[in-house]
């Protein structure tokens, strides 16, 4: 059971170390493809604000799963104790 708990825990400390960076990044890259996307024709600005609209999200879910990061192994850790 030790094994899973640190398992969790060294979890965790990845997704807290790489989760930010990922987050940002794909807020930002989002809102350069969004600005982009006003720059094209009517026919493809559709897509392109569809797609940046995508990656945006994308980084805020994982935002909130970075957050909620700590609650999730904890609980995960009783559930198994």
């Amino acid at each position: 059971m030790a094994y899973i708990e640190t398992l969790l825990s060294d979890i965790l400390v990845t997704l807290k170390s790489v989760g930010v960076l990922v987050s940002l990044l794909l807020i930002i890259i989002g809102g350069l493809v969004y600005g982009l996307a006003q720059l094209q024709p009517g026919d493809t600005r559709g897509k392109w604000q569809n797609m940046a609209i995508g990656i945006f999200v994308g980084g805020v879910v994982i935002a909130a799963i970075i957050g909620a990061a700590e609650l999730i192994q904890l609980v995960s850790s009783n559930l198994l104790t």
